[in-house]
């Protein structure tokens, strides 16, 4: 009889024959019986625990809105073919302009004709039944036009009721009613490792939905914030798109993502929510944010620090310096104080101050405790009002505000330089740029810089700068000479018509 080949299928009788044993077999260890059904189970309980989104996607889904933005421009085209949306990877995730262009200037094929153009695309989502809607404030910035598309493809035009650099939280609305609004979650019950949705429109794909885990809470990669950190994949378009829990409420806003290639790379950050509705609030109550300062410049306790001074562990901030005139120098704080509670709240590194101070309503008392010279020490100060955030204030794409405000036709908000600043710079005037936007923003003006001078006319302090402004010729380039760092140049801006 010869032996049949390992790869050729078994015949009619060997397959019974084999089945047959294999019956005997199980029928003597019954519990073998229960193997195949086991086998089976495993898989299916897995994957019963496995989360399901679709219901959340209905639900959160007609929330969530496409922001394209418009803005003025020059015909032109980017140096070597580049595109708007690799502009904007340039600007968003590296900091820096595009390859052979100065920071925040626009290509331009040498015409002057002006002509609307896309901008971007963002996200966002549906606060109020009336019309509010939440996005980041970069998605917005420079824009002279926002439109915003509803789930079911209805477009309006937008009106910025506010933005807020520093939190980069925006609120827009349109003329609408009865419209889905989103739930809002607490950030506090938000625990590492819970299933967290997004939804938005990454690269203009609307309603797109990606989804992950927590990574990481309370994140410091900014002074006023700590970001929710997700895997969640979110690329340029979700920014201001709502991250999502399992219980379909909003606990964050999609804003930033760290990249070496400006792509999706398995770490995102979220403004929390609870952060971001008491911006909104505000930016809805008056178009802007009014924060509280001390003025103080700080820096971290190291442990080497701690530990030659006594303090015990390296907690608090430490007061590098002291702004004269300033509420802290009226309370009697000094440069070498490191301050460990602020208002009966502890101070557990140098990020948790700012964002203490910057929640404290202008105008209030507080008690600030300091350890100087090897004991605390217990100092009450008002708290003053934060002058950078005039410019996060009111205002329609385009429009001039009513307002007397330092945030002017240039999308300027300055300050006067102290005379311990005059002499630290050796200069005999000048404005620090506290924010820029809209023109300036475009120009590559930022906040540190200081303006010397407009055209040939020095500038001396805020008002006159405002003055100097004011008298524009808005058909015509300006000119300013700008310090930065130790070193002096000129910028020209259009201002806004």
């Amino acid at each position: 009889m010869s032996m049949q080949s390992p790869r050729c299928p078994a015949s009619r009788p060997a397959r019974l024959w084999s089945a047959m044993a294999l019956a005997v077999a199980m029928t003597g260890a019954g519990a073998m019986l229960t193997l195949p059904h086991a086998a089976h189970a495993q898989p299916s309980a897995v994957a019963r625990g496995l989360p399901d989104f679709t219901d959340l996607v209905d639900q959160v889904g007609p929330s969530v809105v496409n922001i394209r933005t418009t803005q003025k421009a020059r015909a032109g085209r980017a140096p070597d073919g580049m595109d708007e949306e690799m502009q904007e990877f340039f600007r968003r995730f590296f900091g820096v302009p595009m390859p052979g262009m100065p920071r925040g200037q626009t290509p331009r094929n040498g015409g002057d004709d002006e002509q609307q153009r896309p901008r971007g695309v963002g996200s966002g989502f549906i606060l109020s039944a009336d019309g509010f809607v939440m996005t980041n404030a970069h998605v917005i910035e420079g824009a002279d036009e926002v439109i915003v598309t509803l789930a079911d493809k209805r477009e309006f035009k937008a009106r910025v009721i506010g933005s807020d650099s520093r939190t980069d939280v925006a609120v827009v609305r349109i003329d609408a009613t009865g419209l889905p609004a989103v739930r809002i979650g607490d950030v506090n019950r938000l625990r590492v490792g819970e299933w967290v949705m997004a939804i938005g429109s990454p690269f203009g794909l609307d309603n797109t939905v990606t989804a992950g885990i927590v990574s990481a809470k309370a994140r410091d990669t900014g002074d006023f914030l700590p970001f929710i950190q997700t895997d969640v994949a979110i690329n340029p378009g979700n920014s201001g798109g709502p991250l999502i829990n399992m219980r379909g409420e909003v606990v964050g806003i999609n804003s930033q993502i760290l990249s070496r290639s400006g792509g999706f790379m398995g770490i995102s950050f979220s403004i929390p929510i609870d952060e971001a509705m008491r911006v909104a609030e505000q930016l809805r109550t008056s178009g802007q944010v009014s924060r509280g300062r001390i003025g103080v410049q700080i820096a971290p306790v190291t442990k080497e620090v701690a530990d030659s001074i006594g303090l015990g562990r390296a907690a608090g901030a430490l007061v590098s310096a002291v702004e004269p005139g300033s509420p802290a120098e009226k309370a009697g704080m000094e440069a070498g104080d490191i301050i460990l509670k602020f208002d009966g709240k502890p101070v557990d590194k140098a990020t948790d101050l700012p964002r203490a101070v910057g929640n404290t309503k202008p105008g209030t008392r507080v008690a600030v405790q300091v350890f100087r010279r090897g004991g605390t020490r217990e100092l009450t100060l008002t708290v003053a009002e934060l002058s950078a955030d005039r410019s996060a204030r009111a205002s329609q794409p385009g429009a001039r505000s009513a307002q007397p405000t330092l945030a002017n036709a240039l999308g300027l908000a300055v300050s006067d330089l102290s005379e311990a600043q005059k002499r630290e710079l050796k200069v005999r005037g000048g404005v620090r740029v506290e924010a820029a936007e809209g023109a300036a923003a475009r120009a590559g003006l930022r906040e540190g810089d200081i303006i010397l001078a407009v055209g040939n006319a020095e500038v001396s302090d805020a008002r006159q700068f405002k003055s100097l402004i004011d008298k524009l010729d808005r058909s015509k380039t300006a000119s300013l000479l700008i310090r930065r760092g130790e070193w002096a140049q000129y910028v020209l801006i259009r201002p806004s018509r």
